[in-house]
């Protein structure tokens, strides 16, 4: 092997460029391996190599920069890396149009920029990391704008070689540069596109050939959130004082209450302390640095963006809240710290970065690849403004005052999970905006009462059951109670031709009124020829049907939601409901009238061996709740299930609203009164002798 190395080497350095070109070609296969490197760099050939990186051209200079790259990829060759090669490099990528020659180029550069980070032995020497390209950059100034262009280029291994370097450019600048140089660098990039340009890599089509780089600068867009958190806002830097002197300007404080009656400044009024300087703001008190605590000048960051880019909003706002109560007034500087807080816990980016690069293990799994990407992450500033003109329009439409604010915070939390979180990879941040200024409050509430209960369930699963079936029971008797009264209070049916029980023949009478007694053991009945104007008395009813002989009640009322509108259609020639609800009971067998006509009651004096099942009574309800609540008042009374629609969405309605008040945990002094609240009666004078009254009556 090693004799064939050496004739490679000695054709590297021949005079025809033909001969040069096939042996570099060659090399740049095995160039990779560890142990060839050893013997080619043994043999003298790195000094070729570095000759013709320097001097060749075409396809020659191509593969003498992939051969240089992959001798760099297994850390070998350091020693002939200067800064010649490093101007050389960068004069390629600024010049030269050709792919091939880039994409080699552009790797050198990658791992010169990387070395510190992979352990290198000669770091030291100042010709690695970000800073052996600046004298380079110095010399070809427009090389970041060209590097940045690149990632639109239609080739994916040098769009994917682009932003590899990038990567390396950022993760170095923020790991060795200091802190003034760093965000100016980061800054830079950002002028010249790059957060669009990664952006529109995340939604695309190829995303498989640039998985990796894509991967890497999502995790760095964290490293620099999380950088910018953990640095304090500290007034003894300039850069600090001047931001938060930015906000307080751009409240036009001086404008707005200091002119004098012919429009101009009073220098002597502006110059007064005013006692609610940073609390009109929206800071809890005169000392906003406490403030930033949390957020630290991530925080700082994004206050300041929304009031210089939507300086004229926030003047009105302050100008608005000023007119209010103070404790109506929504803080501005506060609610925007809680946003910052909100997006920063959704994207988790204190998560590591070593939990990220876990993502690299399953990205050969197609189906998993647009949960790996957050491009919306790289949007933050847009998706903290939404999230903030959120707050403001809930904090209005639910008239909330400070003691409210954590609630609206929590709403917030929820509509960013929604909205953000359930964004597919392919939504335009523009439709995120949009869906977050348009999402209703009341939807967001039950998504509020479902996210709730899921958390309940999770924690608490065994005696959230209980409480379920519990408050089940609770909602069954108090629609039952609810159903009975309806009985207790009567209702009209139309009679048509039904026949009397008691005669067989046809009723002339056109209505009959049905009433339950007070003591709920008769059913009372009376035919008349009209409704009249209102109910007649109970004693007025002639006949009634005693309860303790009624065997069944049957009905072709609908159980299903679906059939409820169908199920009381009245006949064109009648007028008369579809439905019907007969009751069935035991009766004495009738020898003759005369015995017939010694009571009208029908009660169970013989056993049902003498008796015979017929039916007692026919209703026909004219309205669906009408059916439902005689059905199941019915049913309820002989102490059977309900069956209707109706009664069981009523039902469920009681029971989860019951829940969600447990839930919810709500005091006394939380519930909204449209006057005063009540008072509570004394009991004084007041002992323990009383009773309830509950079956009175006949």
């Amino acid at each position: 092997m090693e004799t064939n190395i050496s004739e490679l080497v000695e054709r590297l350095g021949s005079d025809e460029d033909a001969v040069r070109k096939m042996a570099v070609f060659k090399l740049q296969s095995s160039i990779g391996d560890p142990s060839f490197a050893d013997v080619f760099i043994a043999e003298g050939g790195l000094t070729r190599l570095r000759y013709l990186t320097l001097h060749a051209s075409g396809n020659t200079l191509a593969y003498s920069l992939t051969s240089l790259a992959r001798l760099l990829e297994v850390d070998k060759g350091w020693e002939f890396v200067d800064q010649e090669v490093v101007e050389r490099i960068v004069e390629l990528i600024v010049t030269h149009p050709l792919v091939n020659i880039l994409r080699g180029a552009m790797s050198i550069l990658v791992s010169i920029v990387s070395h510190p980070h992979t352990g290198g032995r000669l770091s030291e020497r100042g010709i690695f990391g970000f800073r052996a390209l600046r004298p380079a950059i110095a010399i070809y100034p427009q090389f970041l704008e060209m590097l940045v262009s690149r990632l639109s280029s239609a080739d994916h291994a040098l769009c994917a070689n682009a932003l590899q370097l990038i990567n390396s450019l950022m993760r170095d600048s923020i790991t060795n540069d200091s802190e003034l140089e760093w965000p100016k660098f980061i800054q830079k990039l950002q002028d010249l596109g790059v957060i669009r340009a990664v952006y529109s890599l995340m939604q695309g089509s190829t995303l498989q050939d640039h998985a990796h780089p894509l991967i890497e600068f999502q995790s760095l867009t964290k490293v620099l959130l999380r950088k910018w958190r953990d640095i304090p806002l500290d007034l003894e830097k300039p850069e600090h004082r001047r931001a938060l002197k930015g906000i307080h300007l751009a409240s036009n404080t001086e404008k707005n209450h200091d002119k004098g009656i012919d429009g101009t400044v009073d220098v002597r009024r502006s110059k007064r302390h005013n006692p609610e300087k940073w609390r009109r703001l929206g800071f809890e008190s005169e000392s906003p640095t406490v403030q930033f605590e949390n957020m630290g000048f991530l925080g700082m960051m994004d206050l300041a963006d929304y009031v210089r880019n939507y300086q004229e909003e926030f003047q009105r706002m302050l100008l608005e809240q000023s007119a209010k109560p103070s404790q109506q007034r929504c803080p501005i500087a506060r609610a925007s710290l809680s946003v910052t807080s909100i997006l920063y816990e959704h994207f988790e980016v204190d998560k590591s970065e070593m939990e990220d690069a876990k993502s690299y293990l399953i990205l050969e799994s197609r189906s998993n690849v647009d949960k790996l990407f957050r491009p919306l992450l790289l949007h933050w500033t847009r998706l903290h403004v939404a999230g903030l003109h959120a707050f403001f329009r809930l904090w209005k439409a639910t008239g909330a005052e400070l003691e409210d604010y954590e609630k609206i915070v929590e709403l917030i939390r929820i509509l960013v999970e929604s909205v953000v979180g359930g964004a597919p990879r392919t939504k335009d941040v523009q439709d995120v905006e949009e869906e977050l200024a348009d999402f209703e409050y009341a939807r967001l509430r039950e998504l509020q009462m479902e996210i709730l209960e899921l958390t309940y369930e999770d924690f608490w699963g065994q005696h959230l059951r209980q409480i379920r079936e519990e408050l089940h029971h609770e909602a069954l008797q108090f629609v039952k109670e609810q159903r009975i009264r309806c009985l207790l209070q009567g209702a009209w049916f139309p009679s048509s031709t039904t026949p009397k029980p008691e005669t067989g023949l046809s009723s002339d009478p056109e209505w009959k009124f049905v009433q339950l007694s007070h003591n709920r053991r008769f059913l009372h009945f009376g035919y008349f020829e009209s409704m009249g104007n209102g109910s007649p008395e109970l004693d007025a009813l002639p006949d009634k049907i005693d309860l303790s002989v009624v065997s069944s009640v049957v009905s072709n009322v609908s159980t299903t939601p679906d059939d409820s509108s169908s199920s009381t259609v009245k006949s064109a020639t009648h007028n008369v409901s579809s439905t019907k609800i007969t009751i069935h009971g035991y009766v004495q067998p009738v020898s003759s009238p005369d015995d017939l006509k010694k009571s009208n009651t029908h009660t169970r004096s013989a056993s049902k061996t003498t008796q015979k099942e017929a039916v007692l009574l026919s209703l026909r309800p004219q309205t669906p709740s009408i059916a439902s609540e005689w059905l199941d008042g019915l049913l309820m009374l002989l102490n059977q299930q309900p069956i209707t629609a109706e009664t069981s969405k009523l039902i469920n309605l009681v029971s989860n609203y019951g829940l969600k008040i447990r839930l919810l945990n709500v005091r006394f002094d939380d519930a909204v009164f449209t006057s005063e609240a009540p008072t509570v009666p004394s009991r004084e004078g007041l002992d323990d002798d009383y009773f309830y009254d509950v079956f009175g009556g006949n």
